[in-house]
């Protein structure tokens, strides 16, 4: 009962801020980027629901424009990381010899290095934008997608419908399309679902470094990081963000928690 309550949970909170993101793509409740000095640092009010900033700018509408770009950053940067990750690291382990030998020199190489530095490298060299952002991340984290999807086809490579596909003469690209992939999808999505997180706290830190989305554009990370010369005088310039961030990161990790014991066969789920 408890695991139904919080998959729930996470399930809706995610919804929330997915709705948020399609929602600020074609409607926010002021211009998130009018400036309005003559309203600027107002408190939460009823017209605006989380105040303003210091250039009069509602706070609500750069929050759902700042959660179109986390939401669309984290998606994208998900997706290239996939895309490349899971074709090598399946090559790898179906093949093993030296293609896996190569392969892992270089994977293993990157690994070396925290996401969040290689991210950080890349980004200097190339420029700051939302594409070299989502390029950085993307780089910075197919590491991992190509070490979990080696890891689970060469577990799955050694099974015995597996070697029947061989010996029916099946060419390699249908046994690791046809019998090879669907087996290795479950630790693949769970590792999916937890990238987003990585992926939104990196995005968050890029932006809040000033290396991220460049300002005028919302994003949580630059929100958070134009507040704190006014911690004091309006605190709900932090918090705001803060919260966005912390409950964004709490939903994914434990909807990730969630789908670990769903597909991880050694995990017994008590009711």
């Amino acid at each position: 009962m408890m695991h139904s309550v919080t998959t729930r949970f996470c399930l809706g909170l995610v919804a929330i801020i997915v709705a948020a993101a399609l929602l600020a793509m074609i409607w926010t409740p002021f211009d998130p980027l009018g400036i309005d000095i003559a309203h600027r640092l107002l408190p939460p009010s009823a017209e605006h629901w989380f105040g303003t900033d210091e250039f009069g700018r509602d706070v609500l509408s750069r929050l759902l424009s700042g959660a179109e770009a986390s939401v669309m950053v984290a998606a994208t940067t998900t997706l290239l990381a996939l895309a490349a990750g899971v074709p090598l690291g399946l090559v790898a382990g179906y093949r093993r010899g030296w293609i896996d030998r190569v392969l892992m020199v270089f994977n293993d190489a990157l690994l070396t290095f925290p996401g969040i530095l290689l991210a950080l490298g890349f980004v200097a060299m190339v420029g700051t934008g939302r594409i070299s952002l989502i390029n950085a991340l993307a780089l910075a984290y197919t590491p991992a997608v190509v070490r979990i999807a080696r890891s689970k086809a060469l577990s799955v490579s050694q099974l015995a419908y597996v070697e029947a596909s061989r010996l029916m003469g099946n060419s390699d690209s249908w046994t690791l399309l046809r019998h090879v992939l669907p087996n290795c999808m479950g630790p693949l999505i769970v590792l999916a679902t937890s990238m987003i997180g990585w992926v939104l706290l990196s995005e968050s830190a890029l932006s809040f470094l000033g290396l991220g989305v460049p300002p005028p554009a919302a994003t949580w990370g630059n929100m958070l990081a134009a507040s704190r010369p006014f911690f004091q005088a309006a605190p709900w310039l932090s918090i705001a963000p803060g919260l966005c961030i912390a409950a964004s990161l709490l939903a994914i990790n434990l909807l990730g928690d969630r789908l670990r014991d769903r597909f991880d066969p050694r995990s017994e789920i008590t009711p």
